[in-house]
This record gives structure tokens, sequence and C-alpha cells, in this order.
């Protein structure tokens, strides 16, 4: 069995640490080169290093260079190594350092960074030919045909529970066999609430997700929705199914990750606890599976399994990002960027909850899609600022109650 050599961008997120704990229970299948992240936790970042024996580590924020050598000392010291029986590991510092780690030889490279930021990593990655375990779902649907372009196939691996579980299944049949993707949905912690109590809903509130423990921003986009309407862009770019075949289904035990319906009316299901373990494995792994790396779900126990649409009046965020997704060019980077500011504005108590999604739509709304006879990543990157420039103005001008002043 041959080690696979890993490298990790956002090693301290949720993505992170899940995969470096499956990678510690799996040393022999595993080796980790490179690990990256924002800065915001150097001591944990210093305690993977060096439990991980690292090469090189990356942080965005440059200022924190002398703060994590600190703390390779620091950590050292709590392990009882003596001066001189470890190598603190090279340090890149600043935005293009995970890039760096991810253009670096290796077998895997997971982008687990949050946001549009990870779009030049997971472009590295590709241009480098390393395998990519895509978490970072926003770089593929900012980026659309740049990075579909750059990859080859079967390159980009997604990590994704819902498009794991797709890809799965699709190994059940052949591509003009597909009738349609269904992914599936918790609906949030608010499924169900009318529309006039959202409004009022707290932050604390958008933050308690009922199966998955995830950080704020992607929460808080669960709980809108948003995430599932970013996640039916990644899906149509991911597997080259058009948007109108691609459905979001309620289900709110997340027992089934996804499914695929054929030409025949036979349909597949992935089944599994909800955990990011399983996809994380199977990424690193691909298209092999690690043993036992999470226990099965288990049908000795009696359990109740529902389904319902999306309601869209209520949560509107899928329906705007199957438009954003059928309009494709620039406006894809725009709805992500917007929800980004609005997230942030939410946070602060700048913005009421439905007001979030309603902003989003606004600066859609607002963005006017030029023909591009081949979209850049300089097109992306200015529709991008634009469209937090237009939320900021907006949600600056905001009241309580959701209204922009003027």
């Amino acid at each position: 069995m041959n080690t696979r050599s890993v490298v990790i961008l956002g090693s301290t997120g949720s993505i992170g640490t899940t995969a470096l704990e499956l990678i510690g229970r799996n040393r022999d299948r595993f080796r980790v080169l490179a690990l990256s992240a924002g800065g915001d936790n150097v001591t944990l970042l210093a305690a993977q290093a060096l439990e991980f024996g690292v090469e090189v580590v990356a942080v965005a924020k440059a200022t924190v260079a002398q703060d994590l050598q600190l703390a390779f000392y620091a950590e050292a010291q709590r392990k009882g190594y003596a001066r001189g029986e470890f190598r603190i590991p090279k340090i890149l510092t600043g935005p293009d350092a995970s890039s760096e780690l991810a253009a670096m030889p290796c077998d895997v490279v997971l982008n687990g960074i949050n946001g549009s930021v990870g779009l030049h990593a997971t472009l590295a990655a590709l241009d480098a030919g390393n395998t990519l375990a895509l978490a970072n779902k926003e770089s593929l649907v900012i980026g659309g045909p740049i990075v579909t372009r750059r990859a080859k196939p079967g390159q980009i691996v997604p990590v994704d529970s819902e498009h794991s579980a797709i890809a799965q299944c699709l190994r059940g049949g052949t591509p003009d066999e597909v009738r349609k993707l269904l992914l599936t949905a918790s609906g949030g912690p608010f499924l169900g609430m009318p529309r006039g109590e959202l409004a009022n809903v707290t932050v604390e509130q958008a933050l308690e997700h009922p199966n998955f423990a995830m950080g704020p921003v992607v929460t808080i986009n669960s709980a809108t929705l948003v995430n599932k309407g970013l996640e039916l862009i990644e899906a149509h770019l991911l597997f080259g199914i058009p948007m109108d075949r691609i459905d979001v289904v309620v289900h709110r035990q997340q027992a089934i990750h996804s499914m695929v319906e054929f030409t025949d009316g036979a349909t597949i299901a992935q089944v599994g606890i909800p955990t990011m373990t399983v996809p994380i494995a199977l990424a690193l792994g691909w298209p092999g599976r690690i043993p036992d790396a999470t226990r099965p779900w288990s049908f000795a126990e009696a359990s109740t399994w529902t389904f319902q649409p999306v309601d869209t009046a209520e949560f509107p965020a899928v329906e705007l990002a199957r438009e954003v997704g059928t309009r494709g060019g620039t406006a894809p980077a725009v709805f992500n960027a917007a929800n980004e500011v609005c997230v942030q504005a939410f946070r602060d108590g700048r913005l009421p909850f439905t007001g979030i999604v309603d902003t989003v739509a606004r600066v859609v709304t607002d963005h006017d899609v030029p023909s591009y006879e081949e979209l850049s990543v300089d097109d992306v990157l200015a529709a991008d600022a634009w469209a937090r420039t237009r939320a900021r103005e907006i949600t600056a001008r905001t009241t309580d109650n959701g209204q922009e002043t003027h």
C-alpha cells in the first residue's frame, strides 16, 4: 500500500481538524507535507505541525509569523522535547502562501479554506497537477468555467457530503442514464418558521445547526439555505448536469446525503450518519475507501426518514442561486461575495436574518452580467469586489427592520 502525501489548506477549521484526526488514525496511508491557516489560532496550528512533522506551514496573516514561531517553541516544550530534538517547519506568510503550498508536489491537496479567497489555491493545485480534494465550494462556484477548464478529468474530488454522495451514486450508471440529481438539505434550524418570525432570529439561534458542527459562516449559510444554493451551482459544475435537472429536497434527518435518479426510474442514495469524516476520507483516498473511517448507519434501530420540498417563499436562496447559476458569467461571484458581506453584517447586528438573502438578491439584480468570450480570474475578482462594495453600501443604510434608508 502506497502512502499518499497530503497538503491541507485551512487546517485549523472544521474540515482541516477532521482530516487530521482521520489521518492520525491512518498514518500508514497518509503523510502530511504542509499545513496552512488564516492565522487566528497559531497555538493549534503549531500543535498540528509538530504532531505530523510537516515540512512547511503557511499563514495568511503575515503579522502572526513571530507568534507562530513562539507557539512552536511552546508546543515543543509542552511535548517535553529538549532543544535541538525538533525542527521548526519553514514558515510562509501572506495572502499567496496557501497557493504556494497548493502547488507543492504531492498526491492530494485538501482545500478547506473558507470563502472566495480559496480560488487562487484551487487553481494552483490544478495547475500543478495535484488531485484536489475540494471543500472550498466557493472557489468552484465563483470560478466556474475557469476552474473546470483547468481541471483534468477526475482531478477534482468533492468533499461536500452531498457531492461526495452524488459521486458515489454515479458509479451506479453511465452519464447518459442520469435523469436528475437530488441534493438533500436539513432545512436548517428554522424549518417551518414563518417569515415574520425569521426576521427576529438571533445570531446564536442561527448558529444552532440541527446535525453538523461547522464554522459560523457555513452554519449561517445553512440556516438561510444559501449553502444549498451554492451546492446547487457546485453540482452543476462538477457533474455537468443542467440546473433544471438538479433538485433540492428537505430531509431533516440527513441520513441520506444525496441521491441520483436514473432514466429507468431507479434512484440510488448514499446513506450514512451525519459526519464529514466519510466524504473527507473518500476524497483523500479516492477512488478507494478507508476502512472504518466512521461507524455506519444502524438499521437495527428504528428510525423515520422524512422528505419535503423547499419552501421557496420562506427560503428564497435556492431559487436565487438557480437563477444565478443559469445566468453564469460573474453572477455566481456576485451572489457569493454579497452573501459573505451580508452574513458578517448579520453577525455584527447590522442586518436582520431575512435581510441576508434579501440584500444578496438586491445586489444580484443591480449587477449587469457582461457577455464574456472567455471568463478570466480578473473578471471574477472585479465582480467580487464590486459586489462587496455594493453590499456594504446597502447594509450601511439598513434599519433594524431590514429596510434601506436613503
